[in-house]
């Protein structure tokens, strides 16, 4: 493994392990108005696997603000909800193993991330509550919580500058879920995301173009009855590398529910949704404690919005190896 190759991996693994997020981010229709996809995650180098055998750890910092106006309409946490206005501070700590570059002819891992933050929720109108009755006309709740847990695991393989890689994420509801409340990272139900990424990275003249598209496939919340429609996400990026220790880019990000949320808990019936992003993100890569490390930092903005919170994110991935096998010196 090169230092450069090993660097511009750990870049790719700070994108990557947002991938694994159950996240906040009102990025949906589901309910709630949060998908357990981050969108924005598959930003460059997304398809790149690890070189090496090993242990890495990844973690993002995060947080998002959004709103919508009085004539929009959601279900969040039993309730429906008007004039809507959410920020979510929140970090999600990513641990990846690699136990074989030599699977299926490609790089095996797997993986497992916890997101903790403080949620905060502000409603002007509360059209009805979790027993059906009108409960006012505004409502607040704020929350520092632990979500649902989620594992992963990530299949890739490479040819020179192309990359190709296949993976599937699970959300396990065994978070902190405040039933009734407005204000949750939890999701309270399970649900699983299928992908697919492919990287063209050039070191020579350190262009990467990245691609990922995957549909999540929801279950049911059982406290609400109600059951999120799927979704299908779609990112690309194009980024540059003007060293071995800085590359910067743009991305964007396109989401779209393509099934209806049904159950009793539905009250506004299919309500389904898309939205699209448009960001700049930049990356440094140093060593800390002798290690290659990377950090990369992510800004969007959203538009072409339905049935959903309008908003910007902002997050900054952190990555480093904890344990590394390297192959014998030449």
């Amino acid at each position: 493994m090169t230092v450069r190759s090993g660097l511009r991996w750990l870049a790719a693994l700070g994108a990557a392990g947002g991938g694994f997020l159950a996240l906040a981010q009102p990025a949906s229709a589901d309910e709630g108005g949060a998908s357990v996809y981050l969108l924005g995650s598959g930003g460059p180098g997304t398809a790149i696997m690890p070189p090496v055998q090993g242990v890495f750890f990844a973690n993002t910092l995060y947080y998002y603000s959004g709103e919508a106006g009085g004539d929009k309409q959601f279900p969040i946490g039993g309730s429906v909800v008007a004039d809507l206005n959410a920020t979510i501070t929140a970090d999600f700590a990513t641990v990846l193993w690699v136990p074989t570059t030599d699977f299926a002819g490609g790089t095996l891992a797997l993986g497992a991330t916890l997101p903790v933050g403080d949620v905060d929720i502000d409603v002007s109108g509360v059209i009805s509550g979790p027993a059906g009755g009108g409960l006012g006309v505004s409502r607040s709740d704020s929350a520092f919580v632990v979500g649902d847990p989620i594992v992963t695991a990530l299949l890739g393989w490479n040819q020179g500058k192309y990359h190709l890689q296949v993976g599937a994420m699970v959300n396990v509801p065994i978070g902190d879920y405040r039933k009734d409340e407005l204000a949750n990272l939890a999701f309270h139900r399970w649900a699983l995301d299928t992908s697919a990424a492919a990287t063209w990275h050039d070191p020579e003249s350190g262009w990467d173009i990245s691609g990922k598209a995957g549909i999540t496939f929801n279950g049911t919340n059982e406290h609400t009855d109600y059951n999120s429609g799927n979704d299908f996400h779609a990112e690309l990026s194009v980024e540059k590398a003007f060293s071995d220790a800085f590359s910067a880019g743009v991305q964007l990000y396109h989401f779209q529910q393509i099934s209806d949320d049904t159950g009793s808990g539905a009250r506004l019936g299919a309500f389904k949704g898309k939205a699209s992003g448009v960001g700049v993100t930049a990356a440094w890569n140093f060593k800390l404690a002798e290690r290659p490390a990377s950090l990369r930092l992510h800004a969007f903005t959203e538009f072409d919005v339905k049935n959903r919170l309008e908003g910007d994110s902002i997050f900054l991935d952190f990555s480093i190896p904890l344990v590394m096998k390297l192959p014998p010196a030449q």
